[in-house]
């Protein structure tokens, strides 16, 4: 069975991340682009999970059987080069083997569209009912597509990294000599992150770069938790900064100058904050609704619009192109820029990073203290529930049929349903319930601006939810 959520479609290896399935969906975007395009043309790239290779590989295969051109990416890369090539070499569709931040049983794939976007949920359920229709898969050697040409083995490598070098001031960040240490967490963020760091003559050393499917026993997802190693060597070797990618390097997490783990809701502020004040840019910022509320205040103090969006990095997109917004993400490390990929890309945003140190010559913190000085801190706390599938149901009828909710402690100013329950308070502060669309979770995000007041609430929604 395969089933889209909001990051594509991840399963686990061995359970439904399986030959056939791969194949059958492969077949049925072979039928969607035989039926519909005129350039019968797909990249295809994959990460350094277990089997990602392999899955890539099987899709070829079916794609080249069908007609259908491969520009195949022959290494693991980066998700967004992926994109980026569907982007620059005009392709209609690209896929990109990945489970991305997900636990190491994981595998999974990430379509994107014309442009490279990521798919739309309105295609991603239309590929899932033409899997339902496909009556056949068909399937060549892998050898013989490159032969015939229909496979044609392609490096974006160079392309990819100039066009990284082409968003950020290189000779900026050339006069600060600054240090740098990364941590790709086993995945795919090196070459290219210390390939343009290195151009632009920083210091950059490297930890976790081995390959490693199980990702050194960790959650390939940069957090504080994850990344204990990155804080203490930035604070004992003296780095400027440490950056932390996840497992296809489209998620950063940053460790500032003083080994302080800084949320990817403060990456956000600092980006958005760092084009309007320091680079004199003007323009929309999205966020999805899990996403800090701060982002609305420094919009609305240069002037400018804050767009609340669904959770799913395609809405982000969409809402960047609606609404021509300088800079889109959300609270889990994903953030996508104006005038490069229409998707999240880890590698840019942290060379924009990079960039800031330079340009402002003040380090993190200073530029954090900057923001909650003027716009006040906000604090999130988040949570995780795993739910059987009679609680999953139980607690949909309550919280969106029944509409009832936790009895919090603050009042409460509005509620809404458009992705899972989200409460606004009167304090300014806010708390989502909502449903992963990648894992089987209940995810709870609070923001308030106290630690102390993020968790009480935090604590009254988890407890409710238990308790169903």
């Amino acid at each position: 069975m395969v089933k889209f959520g909001t990051g594509g479609w991840r399963a686990i290896i061995g359970d439904e991340f399986i030959k056939s399935n791969i194949t059958l969906l492969a077949q049925a975007v072979s039928d969607i682009i035989n039926e519909q395009e005129q350039n019968k043309t797909v990249i295809m790239g994959f990460d350094k999970r277990f089997l990602s290779d392999k899955a890539a590989v099987w899709s070829a295969e079916v794609f080249a059987a069908n007609g259908i051109t491969v520009n195949f990416i022959d290494r693991p890369v980066p998700t967004p080069m992926v994109m980026f090539g569907v982007k620059s070499l005009g392709a209609p569709y690209g896929m990109a083997v990945t489970a991305s931040h997900n636990p190491a049983e994981y595998n999974g794939i990430k379509l994107f569209t014309a442009g490279g976007r990521d798919a739309s949920k309105e295609f991603t359920d239309f590929v899932e009912e033409k899997i339902a229709s496909v009556k056949k898969v068909s399937s060549i050697p892998f050898k013989k597509g490159v032969e015939s040409g229909v496979i044609r083995i392609t490096n974006l490598s160079n392309d990819y990294i100039d066009s990284i070098l082409a968003q950020i001031d290189v000779e900026a960040i050339k006069k600060k000599n600054l240090r740098v240490l990364l941590d790709p967490m086993f995945g795919v963020s090196k070459t290219s992150l210390q390939t343009v760091l290195s151009v632009a003559r920083c210091e950059v050393n490297v930890i976790n770069d081995r390959h490693d499917t199980l990702f050194g026993g960790k959650l390939p997802s940069p957090s504080a938790k994850t990344l204990e190693k990155l804080q203490a060597m930035v604070v004992n070797e003296g780095y400027d900064i440490g950056i932390g990618t996840d497992g296809d390097a489209d998620r950063i997490g940053i460790i500032d100058e003083k080994g302080n783990f800084v949320h990817p809701n403060r990456i956000l502020e600092l980006l958005y904050y760092y084009f309007l004040k320091y680079k004199g840019k003007r323009g929309a910022v999205v966020r999805n609704i899990a996403t800090t509320c701060v982002l609305d205040r420094i919009a609305a103090d240069f002037g400018c619009d804050c767009i609340e969006v669904p959770v799913g990095f395609k809405h982000i997109s969409a809402g960047m192109e609606k609404y021509d917004a300088i800079i889109g993400g959300e609270s889990s490390g994903g953030l996508t820029i104006k005038g490069h990929i229409k998707g999240k890309d880890g590698i840019l945003a942290s060379a924009i990073l990079v960039e800031m140190i330079s340009v402002t010559g003040k380090k993190i913190g200073e530029l954090l203290q900057e923001i909650d000085e003027r716009y006040g801190e906000m604090v999130m706390v988040e949570d995780d529930l795993r739910l059987d599938e009679e609680r999953v149901a139980r607690l949909k009828e309550l919280l969106f049929v029944k509409k009832e909710t936790p009895a919090f402690s603050e009042k409460v100013k509005s509620l809404c349903y458009d992705d899972g329950l989200k409460v606004r308070f009167e304090n300014g502060g806010w708390i989502i319930v909502r449903f992963s669309g990648t894992e089987p979770l209940l995810r709870i995000f609070c923001e308030m601006p106290s630690e102390s007041a993020a968790l009480a609430q935090n604590e009254i929604a988890k407890n409710f939810c238990k308790s169903i």
